[in-house]
């Protein structure tokens, strides 16, 4: 079945007096076969024919590559299931290894070339038309056939982050057309795809037509690639000017002359266009030459953070006309319409100590903290809508304002959907691979490396979401490389902030990068995001630029290993792998879980086990004594792990800049490096950074025992009290304070100094709550302390992580006594949208804390639990006699026919 998505374009009667017919869209999705080109002896010409038999081909959807169509077709076992992957045929590199830096096996089957064969209807519309065949991404080198014609060969179609576009006019015909792609995998010499440390790698590195492929059409001239660009006007911003640009492209061969119109709300502008024969330009509406294009009072775009994300549209057509002759109609040839937002980012690096610099970026002339995670998409490429709304629901939820693209550039809808809520994008090339190997690449890998990026900037230019674009990652590129790279940018029109690389490492180019890749990547105590010495001293054993104290910029860092709750970790590792053997817990592994299982599921290079987060779990919480109290202990881990390294960041605004959590999700089933795993489960990690975002964060400082007050959101606020109360592990306070205050907007301020406390217990409670000016609770923290110091070695620091030198002790946590809560529920639907919510009501009528509580929403009592979710708040603790009603959201079609049941448990609770 052929899918047709018709693009209707806007005209209006200031546009032209001629209405085109809607020309539609023919993506090619669905009834693709695919086939080994070890099990096909035919030519693309003979197989780009309609007779040719695919009867034992593999059926498939594109996108998708070889292996994700293999897998859909059940003829490989899940590889996230355990170790399943390593027995794929082509997986013999060593595990932890980066698979796209070592040669194909010469025994696997993605060795060879595979083929692609795709039959389809020409739609009548496209009749008489220029038709153009587009893919958006093929990964890595291809020949292409159409109804027995080559289109293109292996020369001209190279380069995973290259999107396509030919005329193939001449070669479409009414009736069925086949259109077949003999498609090769990348080398270790490639410019594509790697997952560096993060995951393993498919067989396949990912080979295939993984990105969309579909045709469309236009009359002798395309408008592609349109953008609208801002200056605002600030501080005041109540004026902007826009500057509006599309290429253009004459697919016939003889000059044309016509009209680009372009109109914006009540704004309209046109420039007369000549094109040679076969020639593509840039067309250019600057506000000088356009003082329509000057606005006054314009509807801005902000992160969410800071504003609404106001969108435009800009709609431009070209029409065709001969001049020459009187009274002729013009002929609309093509036209296109985007939303765009008007607003400006800049950044300026400051000089922070002789060899320290850090970014400041702003838009709209404020001055906005970076935080965010770095985004990756599936071990597979494969995507959903459903999925991609899943996970930008998360992260507003969690207030994050960045997600940071390495090298996984996503699709249009991703950048879209960035658009309209708000959030930024740091945007680049990928580290860790060939793209970093400069010494060692041909002209043709120039070449590649241009087209790409040229065809990325045309992409990505226009969209308001994109921040910064980094032309290197773990290392800036040479003199040349980036030269390169900058004249494309220039030449393209990009609008925002180019950074040199992810690292401090300066340039003879373009000098500092004012941002850092410090580390760490693995578990640090929770104090060494403030103790960080090297904010006062140039010199560091860490990284160029510092450790990952909260001090400038830091590009990617993370508090180690996020083990996932029990139930991802029973979808992830066999039974006979999870801890137990026999029934009795396997005497080499009393330590942790330590099984090569665990640890496939860990990372590579240097984390290919979670061993130092698993020794620190077991000295501060006391030793597992299985796998569901290691996996409850470990949520402790990361919630405090994480909420006290973004909340350091906060505190230090703006002696830091920015914060990106390594990282927001996975690639595949992980033990390390994520806010939710990859089932969309969120664990400690997730709501201990949703308690940093809270928009007025009370926040206690690991290093001297101070109290602030953090308002992250852009409007004063007065009339504010913080409370701080202090509790022993029995449930009596032992001290409290109360002070009234003022919050101004994104500001940071020290409210108070605890004092030393007589008669604490081992491990005590500080509970810290902020109300407004009528009474109702703004914010809140809740931290487990302990008596016994915790300090870190920074003299034996590393890359990636500070060795503990003595572990804070928070075993008596385990004489906690029982409690028992009250719980009720009760559920509806959200308005008229397609969610529903269950409100739950969660009280301690005992005289002990109920600590860290944890609330799971279930498709009926004993069924599986409701995901995604998106919980108000999660892995609580309740003081004696305290209740809260707290609103998990979701789908309502998640629950079926079930009815929402909720399960409560708890560190102390029955």
């Amino acid at each position: 079945m052929k899918i047709l998505r018709l693009l209707v374009p806007f005209f209006s009667c200031a546009l032209a007096a001629a209405q085109p017919a809607a020309d539609p869209t023919l993506v090619l999705r669905d009834g693709w076969t695919l086939q080994s080109s070890a099990k096909v002896a035919a030519s693309g010409e003979e197989i780009s024919r309609a007779a040719f038999p695919t009867g034992n081909w593999i059926t498939a959807d594109v996108p998708t590559t070889v292996v994700a169509a293999q897998v859909k077709d059940g003829l490989l076992p899940d590889p996230f299931f355990g170790m399943n992957l390593r027995r794929y045929p082509g997986v013999s590199y060593p595990i932890g290894f980066n698979f796209s830096n070592l040669p194909m096996p010469p025994d696997s089957p993605y060795a060879v070339s595979w083929w692609y064969r795709k039959e389809f209807a020409l739609p009548a519309g496209f009749s008489g038309k220029t038709v153009w065949l587009n893919f958006r991404g093929i990964n890595y080198r291809a020949n292409i056939f159409l109804n027995g014609k080559q289109i293109a060969d292996s020369k001209q179609v190279a380069g995973a982050w290259r999107a396509y576009e030919f005329n193939v006019t001449d070669a479409v015909a009414p009736g069925t057309n086949v259109l077949a792609v003999q498609v090769w995998a990348p080398t270790e010499k490639s410019l594509a795809i790697t997952f560096v440390d993060w995951n393993p790698a498919p067989p396949d590195k990912n080979m295939g037509l993984w990105r969309d492929v579909y045709l469309t059409t236009s009359g002798p001239v395309a408008v592609r690639h349109p953008a609208v660009f801002s200056k605002v006007d600030s501080p005041a911003n109540d004026a902007a000017h826009l500057t509006v640009t599309a290429l253009v492209k004459n697919a016939s061969d003889r000059a044309v002359k016509g009209m680009l119109k372009g109109k914006i709300e009540n704004i309209d502008f046109s420039q007369l266009v000549e094109l040679a024969a076969g020639e593509s330009k840039d067309v250019t509406f600057s506000p000088a030459q356009y003082p329509q294009l000057n606005l006054n009072h314009p509807r801005l775009w902000w992160p969410s953070q800071m504003g609404n994300p106001e969108l435009y549209e800009l709609h431009l057509s070209f029409e065709v006309k001969n001049f020459e002759v009187n009274n002729e109609v013009s002929k609309i040839s093509d036209s296109t319409q985007i939303k765009f937002g008007i607003r400006e980012i800049t950044s300026e690096v400051i000089k922070q100590s002789p060899d320290r610099f850090k970014r400041l970026v702003k838009v709209n002339g404020k001055k906005i903290l970076i935080r965010g995670g770095g985004w990756t998409p599936d071990m597979m490429m494969r995507e959903t809508p459903e999925r991609l709304a899943d996970e930008f629901r998360y992260v507003r939820d969690l207030g994050l304002n960045t997600l940071r693209l390495e090298g996984k550039l996503e699709t249009e809808e991703f950048f879209e959907t960035a658009d309209r809520l708000g959030i930024l994008v740091m945007a680049g090339w990928c580290c860790c691979d060939f793209w970093e190997h400069w010494g060692s690449w041909t002209d043709e890998d120039f070449e590649i490396a241009r087209a790409s990026l040229r065809d990325q900037m045309y992409r990505l230019r226009g969209h308001p979401s994109l921040a910064l674009w980094l032309n290197g990652s773990d290392n800036p590129p040479p003199p040349d490389v980036e030269e390169m790279y900058l004249k494309i940018e220039s030449e393209l029109r990009w609008p925002n902030p180019v950074v040199s690389s992810a690292t401090a490492k300066p340039t003879t180019v373009t000098g500092a990068s004012g941002v850092k890749m410090s580390g760490p990547y693995e578990y640090v105590a929770p104090s060494y995001w403030v103790a960080d010495p090297h904010l006062h001293t140039e010199e560091s054993s860490c990284n160029e630029g510092g450790c990952g104290g909260a001090y400038g910029f830091n590009s990617e860092t993370s508090m180690g290993p996020a083990v996932p709750p029990i139930e991802s970790v029973e979808r992830m590792v066999p039974k006979d792998h999870l801890w137990e053997v026999g029934g009795k817990i396997d005497a080499e592994r009393a330590d942790g879980p330590l099984d090569p299982y665990w640890n496939f599921h860990a990372g590579g290079g240097a984390f290919k086990n979670i061993h130092v987060f698993s020794d620190a779990l077991n000295a501060r919480y006391g030793k597992a004594g299985g796998v569901e109290d290691f996996t409850y202990k470990s949520q402790l881990m990361t919630y405090e792990g994480v909420r006290a390294m973004y909340e350091a960041y906060s505190r230090n605004k703006y002696t830091s800049t920015g914060v990106i959590q390594w990282m927001l999700n996975n690639a595949w089933p992980s033990m390390i490096w994520h806010l939710y795993d990859y089932y969309l489960r969120p664990g400690g990690g997730y709501f201990g950074a949703k308690k940093a975002m809270q928009v007025l964060d009370p926040i206690y400082g690991y290093d001297d025992r101070s109290v602030w007050l953090v308002s992250s959101q852009y409007v004063d606020a007065k009339g504010l009290k913080l409370t701080a109360r202090v509790f022993n592990l029995d449930g009596t306070q032992k001290f409290s304070k109360e002070v009234s205050l003022d919050a101004a907007a994104d500001s940071t301020a020290k409210v108070l100094d605890l004092p030393g406390i007589d008669g604490l217990s081992p491990t005590y409670f500080l509970d810290l709550r902020v109300t407004d000016s009528g009474g109702r609770l703004v914010g809140s923290n809740f931290y487990w302390l302990s008596t016994k110091p915790e300090t870190l070695d920074w003299a034996k620091s590393n890359w990636y992580t500070t060795p503990t030198a003595s572990y804070a002790d928070y075993t008596s946590l385990a004489q906690l006594p029982k409690v028992k809560l009250n719980v009720s529920t009760g559920s509806e639907r959200d308005g008229d949208s397609e969610d529903a919510v269950t409100r739950v009501t969660v009280e301690n009528p005992s005289k002990s804390v109920a600590f860290f509580v944890r609330l799971k929403l279930d498709r009926g009592k004993g069924g599986e639990e409701i995901l995604p979710v998106v919980w108000q708040d999660n892995y609580i603790s309740l003081l004696p006699g305290e209740k809260r009603e707290i609103r998990a959201t979701y789908r309502a079609n998640a629950l079926g026919s079930a009815t929402a049941a909720v399960e409560v448990s708890g560190w102390n609770v029955e």
